[in-house]
Parts: C-alpha cells; sequence; structure tokens
C-alpha cells in the first residue's frame, strides 16, 4: 500500500508535480487560444461561459496551483501536488462506484505512449470487478485534423484501451499509437455503441479528447490533464468533465506506476 507521503514524494521525484517539464510560456499560448475558442484547445468542449485569459488563469491557479502572475511567463510551470493527491482520492471514489455498480466503462488516450499502462491496469481491474471494458469502433477510420492537414487515422484497442494509430503502422512497445487531443475518435466509439444497440459508458476515462468530447456529449468523464490542457478544467468547473486530475501527462510511462497503485487501492480495486 502507498501511503499519501509516500505517493507526494513520488510526484515530486518523478516530476508529475511540482516544477514540471511544461513550459510556462505553452501554457500561457494555450490559454489565450482557448480564450479565443480556438478548437485545437477545446478538445471537444463548446464552454457554457466566455472564459477570457484573466479567468483561465485564476481557474489554473486554483485547479492545478500554477502562478496568477500574468508577468510570470517563462520557466517551468508548477503544479500543487495536493492537488494532484485530492483529485486522484476523487478520481478513485469514482472508479469505487463504477465498480459496485458494474458499470461499462470506456477508456481511451491521446496519450499511449506514456499512459497506456495507467489505463490498462484499470481496464484490467474494472473488469475483474464486473465491469464490462467496451470497445466500440474498433478498427475504424477518423479523419483527424492535424497541423500537416486531414490525415486518416485509424481506432483501435489495445488491453481495453482505445487509442488512434496511423493505417498500417506497426504498434511497438515504446509507441503503441499516435499522439492526438483530437474528441473525434470518441465521437466515433460512442456514436457506433449507440447504433448497434450495445451498452453505452456510465463511465468513461482518458485525457485530452476523449474526456472532453465525451463530457461534452453528457457521459461521466475522468482524466489527467497538464497545465497546458485548460480544456478538462474548464469543464470540471462548469459541470461536463467530472474530475480532471492535474499532472504532468509526458513523463516516462513507468513513472505513472504508483499513481496505479495508489488509486487502485483507494478505489478497493487492488489486484
Amino acid at each position: 500500500m502507498l501511503s499519501t507521503a509516500a505517493l507526494r514524494a513520488h510526484l515530486l521525484a518523478a516530476r508529475l508535480a511540482g516544477p514540471v517539464t511544461t513550459s510556462r510560456e505553452e501554457s500561457l499560448r494555450r490559454y489565450r487560444l482557448f480564450a479565443a475558442r480556438d478548437p485545437r484547445v477545446l478538445l471537444g468542449l463548446d464552454p457554457e461561459y466566455d472564459w477570457s485569459f484573466t479567468e483561465l488563469l485564476r481557474l489554473m491557479g486554483s485547479k492545478c496551483g500554477v502562478s496568477v502572475n500574468p508577468a510570470h511567463v517563462s520557466g517551468h510551470d508548477v503544479i500543487d501536488p495536493e492537488r494532484t493527491i485530492a483529485a486522484l482520492q476523487i478520481f478513485a471514489d469514482r472508479l469505487r462506484v463504477a465498480a459496485e455498480t458494474r458499470a461499462p466503462v470506456l477508456l481511451g488516450t491521446g496519450h499511449p505512449h506514456r499512459l497506456l499502462g495507467f489505463y490498462a491496469a484499470l481496464a484490467s481491474a474494472l473488469s475483474a470487478a464486473g465491469c464490462p471494458i467496451l470497445t466500440p469502433a474498433d478498427g475504424r477510420c477518423v479523419d483527424i485534423t492535424t497541423r500537416f492537414g486531414v490525415r486518416t487515422y485509424q481506432l483501435t484497442y489495445v488491453r481495453g484501451v482505445a487509442m488512434v494509430r496511423e493505417p498500417g503502422a506497426r504498434p511497438t512497445a515504446s509507441e503503441p499509437g499516435a499522439h492526438s487531443h483530437s474528441p473525434l475518435p470518441v465521437r466515433v466509439a460512442l456514436a457506433c455503441a449507440a447504433e448497434s444497440g450495445g451498452p453505452l459508458p456510465g463511465l468513461v476515462i482518458g485525457d485530452h479528447g476523449w474526456v472532453c468530447g465525451a463530457g461534452q456529449l453528457g457521459f461521466a468523464a475522468i482524466g489527467l490533464a497538464d497545465t497546458d490542457d485548460p480544456a478538462l478544467f474548464v469543464g470540471e468547473a462548469e459541470g461536463q468533465v467530472s474530475v480532471a486530475v492535474p499532472l504532468d501527462d509526458a513523463v516516462r510511462s513507468g513513472y505513472y506506476r504508483p499513481l496505479t497503485r495508489y488509486v487502485l487501492n483507494r478505489a478497493c480495486l487492488s489486484q
């Protein structure tokens, strides 16, 4: 069992919280883009409120612990580990309820090279507790707008976790899928589930567009978010996202294993 003190120490040592690798410049740039409602940073969310840059900065200070001083424009961003731990507890509570009710669960990630192991462990534990792990639209093609133009990706599942790959790409241990912020894959998956008459998820777990896209459609959604992804925290503030856990989402995949143990233990799902 990982204690809260040990988790806090790990968060700081692994730079999951505290000074993180995400730059202050990038976070501020994306807050401005969000305030301008740039779809690249909305991640499928349609905010009810017109968030200004200043309001976003205050929100991110409250949710993540970043500096609310607009004159602080360079260096590394900072995440308060206490906020991460508090959000992980709520995250675990949501997992526990899903397990108790045997709710169908859909998991997806835009960071498969970093977070696949974290989500796959959750999928395994929830499945063992009796939750159906959904895999709708497996193999379907999804056209996603990128900085290189519209590119076609394939929706696929690995160990119960959805992601996208370029068609014909062979997965490797270090690069099982493509990095993506798009909400289109979760929209395709949910539409396919509805059209087939199969079960719809009682809970969606993931990051980026998987959380915001599902939350915007009214599904309970929980996930992880870095300081440069304000959409999840806006969604949480407005009620579309159930839980957004602030942490660096791009450190080594092995650094997330203690978080897995902590969350599953708190959710009474340790295997």
